[in-house]
């Protein structure tokens, strides 16, 4: 370590999963004066090494912080602290039930098949792609997409970069998802198999939805995640300025770390068919489409609206109720409990 070279601590403002690590690793670790980068998800922090010179700390936070904004995050000398609203659950949880009510009804009309005891449906996939893509999960995809879209548009390039990231994102999603589906042929899965999978999954929603109520910081460290390799490559290819960049880039986010993403993987598993697994994975791409569009041309950032929390709260809850309902039904199939839904 050279004289000037040195070692530098803050905290990240806004850092809430494993993606987030990903990220703040990935941007600044690509800054000339920076030579090592490591970030924390467990106190929200990162270290960073390299020269900056004479620089202060807080010019040195405030410099670093610039390529961190476009994906939501920013250093500081001084440790976030996030204020719990408690109040929001007065409007948060009538909604969701309200949501919850409506399902139910409309299911027992016919009208709907969002849930079914023994399966995940298409519209289960598509409403949980909807609540993915408002989530500070998806974030991360919106980030990249914004990263991308002003690199291209820099150029005079705005319209095709996002039709390919997007076409990109569907085909692959309907692809790979059938390729997982097709893995999962090949095995002869146990009663007790599915079982465990139908509940792993159900475990995975319930801790997406613990995270979206923003109460429980140690739920943030439960959430799975792609091995970080692979989501490192998904995002290294962002970087890439090529023609075929957004078409690369829409498929790399099969690979990156969002739990409600890996939840629906995890069941395109267990369908055990390449065309259900297929439309598994492309329902649910199709429910993220319409906020990541809204994103691509218009910016639109439901984190950062004053009505975020309530919304997040809503959501949260929702997850959790069909993470209840998937673990309930594992039980039943399993047969330690009798049904308890007759859908």
């Amino acid at each position: 370590m050279t004289p000037k070279t040195q070692k530098y601590k803050f905290h990240v403002h806004g850092m809430h999963c494993g993606a987030c690590v990903l990220i703040t690793e990935s941007e600044l670790g690509d800054l000339p004066n920076v030579s090592h980068v490591r970030s924390s998800l467990d106190n929200h922090s990162v270290e960073i090494t390299g020269n900056f010179g004479n620089k202060t700390q807080e010019e040195i936070a405030e410099e670093l912080s610039v390529p961190l904004k476009p994906h939501g995050y920013s250093l500081s000398l001084k440790k976030e602290i996030t204020k719990k609203d408690w109040s929001e659950f007065k409007v948060a949880v009538p909604t969701a039930l309200a949501f919850a009510l409506l399902f139910f009804v409309l299911q027992k009309l016919g009208l709907i098949n969002l849930i079914q005891a023994r399966t995940v449906t298409y519209g289960t996939a598509f409403a949980i792609g909807i609540v993915a893509s408002l989530s500070t999960c998806m974030a991360v995809v919106g980030g990249l997409l914004l990263s991308m879209s002003a690199t291209f548009a820099r150029e005079g390039d705005k319209l095709k970069p996002q039709l390919m990231f997007h076409a990109g994102r569907i085909v692959s999603f309907f692809i790979l998802g059938g390729v997982i589906g097709s893995i999962g042929s090949a095995f002869t899965l146990s009663a007790f198999a599915t079982f465990s999978l139908s509940l792993a999954i159900g475990v995975v929603m319930l801790i997406l939805g613990l995270n979206l109520l923003d109460i429980f910081p140690w739920a943030e460290k439960l959430q799975p995640s792609m091995p970080k390799f692979l989501s490192k490559h998904a995002l290294t290819i962002s970087k890439f300025n090529h023609a075929l960049t957004p078409l690369l880039v829409g498929i790399a986010t099969f690979f990156l770390p969002c739990g409600f993403t890996q939840s629906m993987q995890l069941y395109a598993l267990t369908t055990g068919d390449f065309l259900t697994g297929g439309l598994t994975m492309l329902a649910f791409a199709l429910g993220t489409f319409p906020v990541l569009a809204l994103v691509s041309f218009s910016s639109l950032s439901i984190k950062n609206s004053e009505k975020s929390g309530v919304f997040f709260k809503t959501a949260g809850i929702l997850v959790i109720l069909f993470a209840l309902f998937n673990i309930i039904n594992s039980l039943v199939i399993i047969g330690l409990i009798p049904p308890v839904f007759n859908f």
